[in-house]
């Protein structure tokens, strides 16, 4: 028997922008918006220090391998089976990005690393539409305790 399903859609913001460093504070301030729109406002400031890692990576792989291919980003909400964000980059220039092990004084390499320590979960995956590949992270699993 069909029927209409009563849930609300998850709010979500997505945006396709030029590879140009300008465009990162744009997409800090589309996750942020999402975030205090919501009930968990608590994640906006790791959110958006993440968002900011993920879009400067895709903007510097691109500047690197001379690619002008939009970037993308996705930024979601989804209630099954916990509440939870995901952020996912999308960039078209070619290689996976490798976490790396800087200097204290390098001011470069620090991204991945900052995403695996402040996300609940992250990955990069090449599958998908076109080319490239995707840095994406999920905050707000639900706390397990440990005894």
């Amino acid at each position: 028997m069909g029927g209409v399903d009563a849930r609300p859609t998850p709010p979500s913001v997505s945006l396709t922008f030029p590879p140009h460093p300008v465009w990162v504070r744009t997409a800090r301030d589309a996750v942020r918006t999402l975030l205090l729109a919501t009930p968990h406002a608590d994640l906006a400031d790791t959110a958006v220090l993440l968002t900011s890692e993920a879009v400067t990576n895709a903007i510097n792989a691109c500047a690197d391998k001379g690619c002008t291919t939009p970037v993308t980003l996705h930024a979601g909400w989804w209630f099954d089976p916990h509440h939870r964000l995901r952020v996912l980059v999308h960039d078209a220039a070619p290689g996976l990005p490798t976490p790396r092990t800087p200097a204290q004084d390098d001011e470069e390499g620090r991204g991945l690393h900052l995403i695996s320590s402040g996300a609940d979960a992250w990955g990069v995956c090449a599958h998908g539409p076109g080319r490239g590949k995707a840095t994406w992270f999920e905050l707000g699993h639900q706390a397990q305790t440990h005894s």
